[in-house]
């Protein structure tokens, strides 16, 4: 037999970890339409989109037909920073301000609050003691300029980089714009016209773009949600689509071979891994830095069931806190998910206490070997289910179908290790 060895330390092993299962549970949301503050599931949202996440923890959230941007603390606290739920585009501070169908929300390292207001056509900003600007936008329009001179055609998405420069997914022009920590409004990429012309500045060409982001070195990400299409913008304004093939679909493959369905949020880790409000499909989609796609979280199936098997309603907005949980604005169930990795394994086994998984591919007999006695063998398909148990070292997998699974090994004195297997 043609044996594929995982020599696998201590430290090969917490990258593995990184593949454990996923469990969604409810931050903050009843699940009816309203705009209570409170805690937890006592608090109420009425179609959140956008969401961001501070340093602290913090989230903050788009409330679209509330009007409202809120706040929940790390231990579920919902308020509103700003907003006073009727609406228009009034600056002030706190609730005297006001707010048209707000979509998309980001937060810089100050902790100031950035808010595509998309019926108002601007981009808001809110200081930390809610005070509320407009950064730039006026009317309905496409200019390029400074402040309240530019314009802007329903923006959705919003994002900031660590220099405090803030993009925007200027969706009804089909462009992508980039402001100035002074305020000044230039288009990175676009033309302008429909299409899904990889090129660069306004040689490229996106369809309604919606979601946003961008990673430390300035590349932009972009979900370009009529085109079913991750794209990618260099700080230079050279496009490329990252993944996505164009047709609707929830494949899950690499590069142009996954497909998407009507993407919106996007938000990237510090690893770069880049995760997907995949608003049809009902998932939220992962993509790693190599154009992986993989799916998350959901079933497929609307509904707002929590667990390993859980199910959104139509996932608007997202984000990623610095210990990689992720956050969802689970637009139609008015709730606002948190994604977090289910402990199917630990890093107790011994730096010398070897263990061999063999062939990686599997196709009919995965083989374990470990120099210690095995108490239990668990296999898991990605969605944390656990599909296979048993208590000997070589498993039967003929009936599993292709794909990945996690395969945790415990041995009889409690030590465990969970080990990424692909079935083909």
């Amino acid at each position: 037999m043609n044996k594929l060895f995982q020599k696998m330390s201590l430290v090969m092993v917490l990258a593995f970890n990184l593949s454990e299962a996923q469990v969604v549970s409810t931050l903050a949301g009843s699940g009816t339409a309203g705009s209570t503050d409170g805690t937890e599931t006592i608090a109420q949202f009425n179609n959140p989109y956008g969401v961001a996440v501070d340093a602290s923890g913090n989230v903050y959230v788009a409330d679209g037909t509330n009007n409202k941007i809120r706040k929940i603390t790390a231990t579920g606290v919902v308020t509103t920073l700003a907003g006073s739920g009727t609406a228009g585009s009034i600056n002030a501070t706190g609730t005297e301000a006001s707010f048209n169908s707000p979509t998309g929300v980001a937060v810089d390292g100050s902790g100031n609050v950035y808010v595509a207001d998309n019926y108002s056509h601007k981009i808001r900003k809110i200081t930390f003691a809610g005070v509320v600007t407009t950064l730039a936008g006026n009317v309905a329009g496409s200019t390029d300029a400074t402040g309240t001179s530019a314009s802007f055609r329903y923006p959705a998405g919003i994002a900031v980089d660590i220099s405090g420069n803030v993009y925007v997914a200027d969706t009804y022009n089909n462009k992508i714009r980039k402001i100035t920590a002074t305020g000044v409004v230039t288009t990175l990429a676009g033309s302008g016209t429909v299409g899904s012309t990889d090129a660069t500045g306004s040689e490229a060409s996106f369809n309604l773009p919606r979601g946003i982001t961008v990673d430390v070195s300035g590349n932009v990400y972009v979900a370009d949600s009529k085109n079913q299409k991750i794209r990618k913008i260099t700080p230079l304004g050279e496009v490329s689509t990252l993944a996505g093939n164009g047709i609707n679909g929830n494949t899950n493959a690499t590069g142009s071979e996954a497909s998407f369905n009507n993407p919106r949020g996007i938000t990237i880790d510090d690893a770069g891994n880049i995760y997907v409000a995949d608003y049809t499909n009902q998932q939220i989609r992962k993509i790693t830095p190599l154009g992986e796609v993989t799916t998350l979280a959901g079933t497929g199936k609307t509904g707002s069931t929590e667990g390993t098997a859980s199910s959104f309603n139509f996932p608007t907005g997202i984000a990623v806190d610095a210990s990689g949980n992720v956050y969802v604005g689970d637009t139609s169930n008015h709730k606002i998910r948190k994604i977090t990795i289910s402990n199917l394994g630990t890093n107790d086994f011994s730096a010398n206490n070897e263990i061999n998984v063999y062939p990686n591919p599997v196709k009919d007999v995965l083989n374990i070997e470990l120099n210690t006695q095995i108490k239990e063998v668990e296999i898991f398909n990605i969605l944390g289910q656990k599909i296979v148990s048993a208590n000997q070292s070589s498993i039967e997998t003929s009936g599993l179908k292709i794909g990945t699974y996690l395969v945790k090994v415990t041995t009889q004195n409690g030590e465990t290790k969970t080990v990424k297997v692909i079935k083909k």
